[in-house]
């Protein structure tokens, strides 16, 4: 059954220029891995420090390997140094 994450992000003022180009590269290789569907990046129009990126996957299965995946890992270290909270996933089945 097909799952949508959601990955709440809010990065410092001055670090925003430097979050777009590694949500860029996260999702090129996302979209590389088996179970993928789509993927979004939101960014809070009231908050602008706050991004949201809600991704398809055919199943949370799919999801897990990912988000055990190195190269995901290293690529979301780079982002945690940008951040202002933890990153918070959230994983949703269709209702």
């Amino acid at each position: 059954m097909a799952v949508k994450i959601i990955i709440k992000r809010k990065v410092a003022k001055d670090k925003e220029a430097e979050l777009l180009p590694l949500l860029i590269q996260m999702r090129a290789l996302a979209t590389a891995q088996t179970g993928y569907i789509s993927g979004e990046t939101l960014r809070n129009m009231e908050n602008s420090e706050e991004y949201l990126v809600i991704s398809t996957w055919q199943s949370v299965d799919n999801w897990d390997v990912w988000l055990s995946n190195k190269q995901r890992a290293e690529v979301q270290e780079k982002i945690d140094s940008l951040l202002e909270e933890k990153t918070e996933y959230s994983i949703y089945l269709y209702g």
